[in-house]
């Protein structure tokens, strides 16, 4: 019987240490979330879908482009890569890669998703930006 109530006792201490963390005060010091990335537009327009869409397909959008480009030869559609390229490359380096403030790498380094469109095609050649700094 001492055994048992020594166990309901280890057990009810256990218990209110552990859950300490969760009911006591946060830790100030650490941040509540992680930071969103700060997306700049640089030549704002009318995109092709509302922002939740793109945020959700625009990969899927890219992939049917890209088989409609490759295997029928349509080119130019507004779902084409350079068309992203052209609103959201950055002025300053006229690219939406090199850093994670701009915005197609900033955005996948956030949401831990592998950034794999460049590896096999590169924007137009010589491609810079509206407005970008030579």
């Amino acid at each position: 019987m001492k055994s048992l109530r020594n166990l309901l006792v280890f057990f009810a201490v256990l218990c209110a240490v552990s859950s300490a963390p969760v009911f006591g005060h946060e830790d100030e010091a650490r941040p509540k979330r992680t930071p969103a990335p700060s997306m700049v537009i640089e030549n704002p327009g009318k995109c092709i879908a509302p922002a939740e869409e793109m945020r959700r397909n625009h990969m899927e959008m890219l992939k049917h482009q890209r088989d409609r480009t490759l295997r029928q030869g349509i080119r130019g559609e507004a779902a084409s890569l350079n068309s992203c390229i052209e609103c959201h490359a950055s002025k300053k380096t006229g690219s939406v890669l090199g850093s994670n403030d701009n915005f197609c790498q900033g955005c996948h380094a956030y949401a831990a998703v592998k950034l794999d469109c460049f590896e096999c095609h590169q924007p137009k050649a010589g491609f810079k930006a509206a407005g970008a700094k030579p």
